[in-house]
C-alpha cells in the first residue's frame, strides 16, 4: 500500500515538472511579444533572447491570484548602443512590452 509518504515523493516530481513546463510556455510568449515588438518599432532585437528578471503574485482582472513573470530583452536602434527592453506577463498573457528610451537613427 502506498503512505502519505509515498505519495508526497511521487507527487514533488510531478508538480515541479509542470512549473517547468508552464515556465518555458511563458518564456516561449515573451520571445514572441520581444520580436514582435521590436520589428513593429522598427528596431533590432539583439541575440533574439529573453532572461526572465522578476516572478511574483499578482491578480488578474478577474481578481484571481497568478504569476506575473517579467523578462528583459536587448535592442538596438542604431547598431551602435545596447538598449533594455521588458515583457510583462500576467498568467499566460502578455501585459506590456516596453522599450528603454533610446536614440532614434
Amino acid at each position: 500500500m502506498f503512505d502519505l509518504s509515498d505519495l508526497l515523493l511521487i507527487s514533488v516530481p510531478i508538480v515541479v515538472a509542470a512549473l517547468f513546463w508552464r515556465a518555458q510556455g511563458s518564456r516561449e510568449l515573451a520571445l514572441q511579444a520581444a520580436q514582435r515588438h521590436c520589428n513593429e518599432m522598427g528596431v533590432q532585437w539583439l541575440d533574439g533572447s529573453v532572461a526572465l528578471k522578476r516572478i511574483k503574485v499578482a491578480r488578474n482582472a478577474r481578481g484571481r491570484l497568478c504569476l506575473s513573470r517579467s523578462y528583459l530583452f536587448e535592442f538596438s536602434s542604431t547598431g551602435d548602443e545596447r538598449y533594455q527592453g521588458w515583457v510583462t506577463l500576467l498568467g499566460s498573457r502578455i501585459q506590456s512590452v516596453q522599450l528603454q528610451a533610446h536614440r532614434l537613427h
